[in-house]
């Protein structure tokens, strides 16, 4: 059975404008998503800026969204990190705190060969041999890229590694990765921009950035395409596409966090080195966003 199926939401981390997490912010946008449908929350990944998060911050966010979704839905907690006993040790404590899965990244940075992720990956997950791991490929990030044979291997032969968050935008990869795969491997689109497509390919859902605006439409976008409604789901997805591109005009997370605060969700500043958004892209995404059907404050 799949972790989820659907949208699950890259949750953003709500920050005070001195740069402290705020947890009651937080969570208001737990719930504001659990109430539009949202099939799941991903939380402390990239677009929560996990990056610039200290070890203590980083648990202690992962903690509190477990505690205030109290198994509503999934909750998947990003535990990755270039240090192999870093992973090991997130990964660990997030589980202990009742995380239903894991979101691992490939190790940033060090650009490790395949044969190294095959290590790194089992390592981790032999330390967390009860909670399932979805891997996290997004090589424009990470200058990683776990290759096809790489992904199914490490499904095949580590029982608790089961599905990957595609973030290549290699459509060819990911048809070839789920045909090595066989069924033996959960498929979930890292771009909002390419859900449809990698539904096509025997996709779960999404891992979306989109859904912290659009929650309810990016759930039911996944939905019709999965009941069914291709057509239908196709609209969607191509009347999202402008809103999309405004989302990742600059690097994620900063246009999403800007998008929120121009919805009155006061989710604060981002952490340097992320900045504060171009007057000019911010007034198109604000265009974007209200061509979308989105109230702006």
């Amino acid at each position: 059975m799949a972790i989820f199926q659907g949208a699950g939401v890259a949750i953003v981390t709500p920050m005070y404008e001195d740069g402290r997490v705020n947890y009651d912010k937080l969570e208001e946008l737990l719930e504001f998503q659990i109430s539009n449908g949202t099939d799941a929350i991903i939380i402390c990944g990239t677009t929560g800026e996990s990056s610039t998060l200290t070890h203590g911050e980083h648990l202690k966010t992962i903690k509190f969204a477990v505690d205030t979704v109290k198994k509503r839905v999934p909750v998947i907690a990003g535990t990755g990190s270039n240090c192999t006993e870093t992973a090991v040790m997130l990964s660990r404590e997030a589980a202990s705190y009742g995380a239903d899965a894991l979101l691992v990244v490939t190790p940033y940075y060090n650009k490790a060969t395949q044969k190294g992720l095959i290590a790194h990956y089992t390592t981790v997950a032999q330390a967390v041999p009860d909670t399932p791991i979805i891997m996290y490929n997004v090589p424009s990030r990470t200058g990683c890229n776990i290759q096809p044979a790489t992904a199914v291997a490490l499904a095949k032969n580590v029982k608790n590694i089961v599905g990957v968050k595609a973030a290549s935008g290699d459509l060819s990869q990911i048809a070839l990765t789920m045909s090595m795969a066989d069924g033996c491997l959960e498929l979930y689109s890292g771009n909002d921009d390419q859900v449809l497509p990698v539904l096509s390919l025997g996709g779960q859902g999404v891992i979306s950035v989109l859904s912290n605006v659009a929650p309810r439409q990016t759930h039911d976008m996944v939905m019709k395409f999965l009941d069914g409604d291709v057509k239908g789901a196709t609209e969607m997805q191509l009347k999202a596409i402008p809103l999309i591109k405004a989302l990742f005009s600059e690097v994620n997370p900063i246009p999403v966090k800007t998008a929120l605060n121009l919805m009155g969700m006061e989710v604060g500043p981002l952490r340097m080195p992320l900045c504060e958004m171009e007057e000019v892209n911010k007034e198109k995404l604000a265009e974007a966003m209200r061509n979308f059907g989105i109230k702006l404050a």
